[in-house]
């Protein structure tokens, strides 16, 4: 990152077309009255008709209209609506199976529906239409009922398909369900991009950043530490979820209150937990954070088990900042932890600036 956000260098920035700087900057192209995120893959205009907004909004008080490619009032990574409504259709009753025809008869184009599940659930529509029925299938054998009956209530033709699929989504034969665990996860699109989240029926497990490095590691010691698969899937913590991290995007919610599944050693549990204790709308320096659990000493730990937190926002690592006021340590990104200090700071009744640089 550069030591200065300067026209010149949001410029080369957008030119670049740098994802690191999303978050951070509008242009606003004078000669064609539109405004862009900085990763936009319009062609780019010259410096001298260009100008520069921190906000959506400043934009669109000095008359420019959001671009049609990128889409800067548009959550990134937001679910267009047809496949939201689909998503719905499909978590409603996970025996459809709905094949390239049915997805016409709906209006909907099947090559653009497979490249939009690989680019966001890494699989395709179809993979993705199988998981969910094995998801809940998973379900329906732990509480008891027939593999028999279950198999062709979820949409399967034999029971001998049924198995081969279980096999190869869980590992493990449908008999054997009951000594197994399952993580379900979804995606949640918030202003900051797309989340995931994870659930198991003792709580939320995961909710992080879709594009943080540490994804694969967390979910990875997730899988680990609960013997389970993460499975695409519903569940009943995801709408109480969801419904809260949206009160907290729009300064209605200051704190959680839904159920925690936390999967780490018991120092890293016990960092996580002090995290949830420093209060809405302030920080503490990783000193700080030590000294309240006790050991002054373990800066180095302390900041490492911060960093292998994979519940973001809900347990507050963003609150966290080096001993002299800078933003540093956050895998989301520095700039989504800029935006939540001075989204928690305006809400709490306060101005309050951080600087990346």
């Amino acid at each position: 990152m550069p030591q200065e956000l300067t026209p010149h260098v949001m410029y080369e920035a957008s030119c670049r077309k740098d994802t690191a700087f999303e978050g951070l900057f509008f242009m606003a192209v004078k000669t064609t009255g539109i405004f862009c995120r900085p990763a936009c893959t319009a062609r780019k205009p010259k410096f001298e008709n260009v100008e520069f907004f921190t906000e959506a909004k400043d934009a669109l008080l000095n008359g420019y209209r959001p671009c049609k490619v990128c889409r800067p009032l548009q959550n990134e990574g937001e679910t267009p609506a047809y496949i939201s409504s689909l998503l719905t259709e499909l978590q409603s009753d996970p025996s459809l199976r709905l094949k390239d025809w049915d997805l016409k008869q709906r209006g909907i184009e099947p090559a653009t529906l497979r490249r939009w599940f690989k680019q966001h659930y890494n699989m395709t529509f179809q993979s993705y239409q199988r998981f969910l029925r094995i998801n809940r299938a998973f379900g329906q054998i732990r509480h008891g009922d027939k593999i028999t009956g279950i198999a062709y209530n979820n949409g399967f033709e034999s029971l001998s398909g049924f198995s081969e699929s279980f096999r190869k989504v869980t590992g493990h034969a449908p008999q054997k369900t009951k000594s197994h665990n399952l993580v379900t996860i979804t995606r949640i699109t918030t202003p900051l991009g797309p989340m995931i989240a994870g659930a198991t029926d003792e709580g939320i497990c995961l909710f992080d950043f879709a594009e943080r490095r540490m994804m694969e590691s967390i979910m990875k010691r997730i899988e680990q530490g609960l013997k389970a698969k993460l499975i695409p899937g519903d569940h009943p913590h995801f709408k109480i979820l969801n419904e809260q991290v949206q009160e907290y995007f729009t300064g209605q919610r200051r704190e959680f209150d839904l159920p925690l599944h936390l999967i780490g050693t018991e120092f890293q549990r016990k960092v996580w937990h002090g995290l949830q204790q420093i209060p809405y709308g302030t920080t503490k320096s990783y000193k700080q954070q030590s000294i309240f659990l006790g050991n002054e000493k373990a800066v180095r730990a302390v900041a490492g088990a911060n960093g292998e937190n994979g519940i973001a926002i809900i347990i507050p690592c963003h609150r966290v900042i080096g001993g002299n006021g800078h933003l540093t340590g956050y895998g989301g990104g520095l700039w989504r932890k800029k935006w939540l200090l001075e989204h928690e700071a305006k809400h709490a009744g306060y101005d309050k600036q951080y600087s990346l640089f």
